[in-house]
């Protein structure tokens, strides 16, 4: 690791990520270490992404009455 908080990853790990120069990882704790998840742009990666994340998640029911707050607020 650098003095800046950078690291070299292999190239076999870019490979199998696909990163480029240029792309944007997320470390997401995991246990004891961290699983690395490149990014991407298109939203449909984001699928499951926030998933196990939240202790209580909140279902649509309990969503419906925000969607009734005034906007303006």
């Amino acid at each position: 690791m650098t003095s800046k908080g950078r690291i070299t990853l292999p190239m076999s790990v870019r490979k199998a990520l696909g990163l480029r120069p240029g792309a944007k990882m997320e470390f997401i704790a995991q246990g004891d270490g961290f699983k690395v998840v490149a990014l991407d742009t298109h939203v449909s990666t984001l699928k499951g992404r926030f998933a196990g994340r939240v202790a209580n998640p909140v279902n649509l029911e309990a969503m419906d009455p925000a969607s009734d707050l005034d906007p303006t607020l």
